[in-house]
């Protein structure tokens, strides 16, 4: 489970796709008490953090920011498979989008967290510019070890360790913690709030019994396994996206194979069937323009999480082959997983248990989403432009089942599901009506006072697509959440 331990976190080491999700995502949370969190409340925070340069997205205007700190603009370069990846979308009946417009279902070119060819982390785009302010220090290679609290359960300052020392630093106002999904949870509990069996466990004093902490892990599984070979020439080829050529048209003029990430090229979004809204989809595919073996089990198959043996019975035949993959993610996963401590060492990671399949709906949703995937990878655009074909080798441990039958793909999905790099929903925010809630709808945390937590982990529900948009506009809210109640201008 890799997470961003740097400046600016896991946008410094994301895709930098800009997805915002669906606008039923916040008129849920909307929906279960969370007030002030609709996609009409959200919107204008997507648009302050916003500064759109991009060019595909005219038509969607009012839904953009302008001059916002981060910047986001088209992606740069595409291989020539990708434009054909849309024509194949609309070969199924399904529109070209802006999904961060009006509606999301349909096919993308995602936009970019760039500026100027160059990745737009949230160091780069709002620590940076603050870093002269008086007000700000940061301490660089320092783990937290607690919240200190108070008797009147008063949050008044964090306790570190750096270079070797541990040191306390004292708060007027406030302690935020922004450590992530696995990491707040993992400070809470170690500072004495959380579900008191598993503190007491540990022998940590409790100071707030809330049960809520480090429940509903939830994160966007994927499969990155189906993959299909092209003509030389359609997708990716390592040796023609690194060589001299596109060093220098990197350096010069920020453009090339070299000025977007790895392999990225659409995005797509369909109809839910039957789970409430069809417009309020369950599944994302991600169209990746190289094999799992392209560079001939050098690094990707690595990235991206595959076991060597697997690799070596499965992959290895498309070994330096040329091909895209479409990867199925569930966007509203109904199974939960849990971050708990492995002891009261906070040098000591937490145990992560993401349970992914655990409820057979997702496991359902996966088999509809690899016949979508079989279905756009073998339209006639495909075929015909690039001469798509299926990678059919059977994959071990599923060869008792019938390939391409139901139980062979449900086979496939319990082999392949994998983390997106997308946890969220371990300090729950809800209203005081849901036992296991963390923090109210202004990020307050529960039964404490002078703390919040403003991160990813807040979602109730995850939302429909990539996480890096999403908890900007977290951040951009909860910094207008304290202003306010601090009674300070916005």
């Amino acid at each position: 489970m890799p997470v961003g331990r740097v400046l600016g976190g896991s946008s410094v080491l994301n895709w930098m796709m800009y997805v915002r999700g669906n606008r039923r995502d916040y008129d849920n949370w909307a929906k279960l008490g969370n007030t002030g969190w609709s996609y009409q409340d959200v919107l204008r925070y997507f648009k302050k953090a916003e500064d759109y340069t991009g060019t595909r997205n005219t038509q969607t205007a009012a839904y953009h920011g302008d001059g916002g700190p981060l910047t986001v603009d088209d992606k740069r370069w595409h291989p020539p498979i990708t434009e054909d990846i849309l024509r194949a979308g609309r070969e199924l009946g399904l529109p070209t989008i802006d999904p961060n417009g009006p509606e999301q279902i349909g096919f993308s070119i995602p936009d970019m967290t760039q500026r100027n060819g160059k990745r737009g982390s949230t160091d780069r785009s709002y620590l940076r510019p603050a870093a002269s302010r008086p007000n700000l220090h940061v301490a660089l290679n320092a783990l937290v070890t607690k919240v200190i609290f108070d008797n009147n359960k008063r949050a008044t300052g964090v306790e570190f360790e750096q270079l070797g020392l541990r040191r306390r630093i004292y708060v007027r106002r406030e302690v935020i913690l922004s450590a992530g999904a696995f990491g707040s949870p993992k400070i809470l509990m170690l500072s004495g709030v959380g579900p008191a069996k598993h503190l007491r466990k540990h022998r940590i004093p409790v100071i707030e019994n809330l049960r809520g902490v480090g429940r509903n892990l939830h994160d966007h599984p994927s499969i990155f396994g189906l993959t299909w070979t092209v003509n030389r020439g359609s997708a990716g080829d390592l040796f023609r996206i690194f060589n001299p050529q596109t060093v220098v048209e990197y350096i010069h003029k920020r453009q090339g194979p070299l000025s977007v990430p790895l392999g990225v090229e659409v995005n797509a979004w369909i109809r839910s069937e039957g789970r409430d809204d069809p417009m309020w989809p369950e599944l994302q595919f991600l169209f990746i323009s190289l094999t799992p073996a392209v560079d001939f089990g050098l690094l990707v198959t690595d990235g991206i999480g595959f076991r060597r043996s697997l690799f070596n019975t499965y992959f290895a035949p498309l070994k330096g082959r040329e091909g895209f993959n479409i990867g199925p993610m569930l966007t509203r996963p109904l199974s939960r997983g849990t971050v708990k401590l492995s002891s009261n060492n906070p040098k000591h990671p937490p145990i992560i248990n993401p349970n992914f399949l655990s409820h057979p709906r997702d496991v359902e949703v996966f088999v509809k989403g690899i016949k979508f995937a079989m279905a756009v990878g073998n339209t006639t655009t495909l075929k015909q432009r690039h001469g798509a074909k299926f990678y059919d080798r059977v994959l071990p441990g599923c060869e008792k089942e019938i390939f391409g039958s139901d139980k062979y793909w449900v086979c496939y999905t319990r082999t392949m599901a994998q983390t997106t790099y997308h946890p969220t929903g371990t300090c729950k925010m809800a209203p005081a009506s849901d036992k296991k809630g963390v923090v109210d709808p202004r990020l307050r945390v529960r039964g404490v006072s002078g703390l919040r937590v403003i991160d990813g982990s807040i979602m109730p529900y995850i939302v429909s697509a990539n996480l890096n948009a999403p908890i900007i506009m977290i951040g951009e809210k909860g910094a207008d959440l304290i202003k306010q109640d601090w009674g300070l201008v916005i």
